[in-house]
């Protein structure tokens, strides 16, 4: 894919990965955040990945792959969706929305061609055609007020709209709904031809519309607790660990590859790990990056004169952004079993950084369904 004109806007300074082929700011992220925010200004996302699926079984063939039902997706309803491995651990995670007559998926862009090519091998006889089509089409992201996207948009743009903001009927919430973060998210990506970007960049130089860069975007996403594949996912990670069965799972569809290992954490047990916003110390201007160690301080029970507290690591920080409100602020996925009130650090650049916790998924989230416990054989009440 070739340099973004984005990037040639006014103070455009490129991003870091996972955001290395777009602009991380224009010079003011705080600015740019509160517009973003505010629905006035548009990200540029070019550097996402677009595989399409065509043919009359394309929705209930991926329904059949998918962690989301996608049979009856309806010409531009918007659904979100993981591919899941036999155990459960997440592989992709797309977002998806249908014309009617293709199935567009929107994806980290370097996981497209790994998961256009895994598509490919599983069409056997059925009538459908795959298509990573990242180098003709773009995304573009907002946060659109009264659903109306901040530019116009060229003529056939798909909008698909995150269903983060609330718990789907068929999903499950680990973090209660109540006051949950995500709330107040309207997130939206517009899918459009990659040369429709010089001019949408135009409409930024004209003064159209506002310009926001990928800091600010994740800023605000760490704001609502809302995973990303590229930062959140690892190679053990379960959805249930980062509360992706709010919006991505649906836990009354038919059998899918990872379906049991789904099911039997919702109704018998609790997810290994779990994902916490933290509060971060700025005094001393660090902000975390992907990686570090959170680490647990337990002081015991009597200390000596002297004694220092027990130093263990309990996680690792996922993302970290500096918000317009907040401050700096970290997602981060630690164990299970670390208590809610234990006082946490960050170790980013050889300096302690103190956290404090927000749970998101609780360490208490309990087994939707409770197993009534055998009597012993040869015991009688």
């Amino acid at each position: 894919m070739a340099g973004s004109p984005f990037l040639a806007l006014p103070g455009a300074v490129v991003g870091d990965p996972p955001d290395a082929g777009v602009a991380a700011h224009y010079g003011n992220p705080m600015v740019e955040q509160r517009r973003l925010e505010e629905g006035h200004a548009i990200v540029d996302l070019s550097d996402r990945g677009v595989v399409t699926v065509t043919g009359p079984d394309r929705r209930s063939w991926l329904n059949s792959m998918a962690s989301r039902a996608l049979d009856h997706l309806a010409p531009g309803e918007s659904a979100e969706a993981l591919f899941l491995d036999a155990s459960g651990h997440v592989e992709h995670a797309v977002h998806v929305v249908d014309d009617g007559e293709r199935t567009w998926l929107v994806l980290e862009g370097e996981a497209a061609p790994s998961l256009a090519a895994w598509l490919d091998r599983m069409r056997f006889m059925l009538r459908v055609e795959v298509a990573d089509v990242s180098d003709e089409f773009a995304v573009v992201g907002a946060m659109p007020r009264d659903d109306a996207f901040p530019v116009d948009l060229p003529d056939g743009a798909l909008v698909w709209r995150d269903p983060w903001r609330r718990l789907l009927a068929d999903g499950y919430g680990y973090a209660p709904e109540a006051g949950h973060a995500g709330a107040a998210w309207r997130y939206a990506e517009a899918i459009v031809p990659r040369g429709a970007l010089p001019s949408l960049a135009g409409a930024v130089r004209s003064g159209s519309v506002e310009v926001a860069g990928a800091l600010a975007l994740e800023a605000l996403r760490i704001a609502a607790w809302r995973p990303r594949f590229a930062t959140e996912v690892d190679e053990r990670t379960l959805p249930h660990e980062l509360d992706w069965l709010r919006s991505a799972v649906d836990l009354h569809k038919g059998c899918y590859r990872g379906q049991e290992t789904v099911a039997k954490v919702v109704n018998l047990g609790r997810p290994p790990r779990r994902l916490v916003m933290l509060h971060l110390d700025g005094s001393d201007t660090i902000l975390p990056k992907r990686g570090d160690a959170v680490v647990g301080l337990k002081v015991r029970p009597e200390p000596a004169p002297g004694d220092e507290p027990e130093r263990r690591a309990v996680g690792a920080v996922t993302s970290a952004g500096m918000h317009h409100e907040l401050g700096p602020i970290a997602l981060a996925v630690v164990k299970r079993a670390v208590p809610a009130d234990l006082e946490l650090i960050v170790e980013s650049h050889g300096i302690d950084v103190a956290a404090a916790q927000v749970e998101i998924v609780p360490a208490a989230a309990a087994a939707a369904v409770e197993v009534p416990r055998l009597p012993r054989l040869g015991i009688r009440p």
